[in-house]
């Protein structure tokens, strides 16, 4: 698999990254021909975590695992990833069957101004055309609890969220 391997607080070393791309590589059996995956490896104190993002076709994965050991964090999240690959191929095989899905784009971290008070991280992406089932796939697959995406129906921008007592709550823009 390609991949593009940043560092923070880290040098990321040879075997470190053989490690990675032979883990990673195990995934190969899901892609016909992917983007580059985003790996982020990165050291606080006694927590070591990789984060690992992959466009796919009509969305994004992303896992990510703290461990003392890189190595094992590693691990875990090429077995998270996989676990999704899984979920998420058989969903689309699913949905493939029944209608054609348009593919969202997402975008990644964008730097912060200093006089931003608070906001800890920004993100910016193109909002795509989906219906509120794909969005509903996108919210399980990336494991968050709100997926922002743009009504292929009304072009209106909606927010999906997972509610505490379970279900599904919608915010719709006027």
């Amino acid at each position: 698999m390609r991949m593009n391997v940043y560092g923070k607080n880290i040098e990321i070393t040879d075997a470190l990254l053989a490690y990675v791309q032979q883990r990673l590589d195990k995934l190969d059996r899901y892609f016909e021909a992917a983007l580059p995956a985003q790996v982020v490896l990165s050291v606080e104190k006694e927590r070591q975590t990789i984060e690992v993002t992959i466009p796919v076709d009509r969305g994004l994965l992303r896992a990510e695992e703290t461990e003392s050991s890189l190595y094992a964090a590693v691990d875990l999240v090429v077995d998270k990833l996989e676990r999704q690959l899984h979920k998420y191929k058989s969903r689309l095989n699913h949905r493939l069957r029944h209608a054609t899905l348009p593919a969202p784009v997402a975008g990644g971290d964008l730097p912060l101004e200093e006089d931003e008070e608070g906001v800890v991280r920004e993100k910016r992406f193109a909002l795509k055309p989906m219906t509120l089932e794909e969005a509903k796939m996108q919210l399980d697959l990336l494991g968050h609890d709100f997926f922002v995406f743009r009504d292929a129906s009304t072009e209106g921008v909606q927010v999906l969220y997972k509610r505490r007592h379970g279900g599904y709550g919608l915010i719709v823009s006027e």
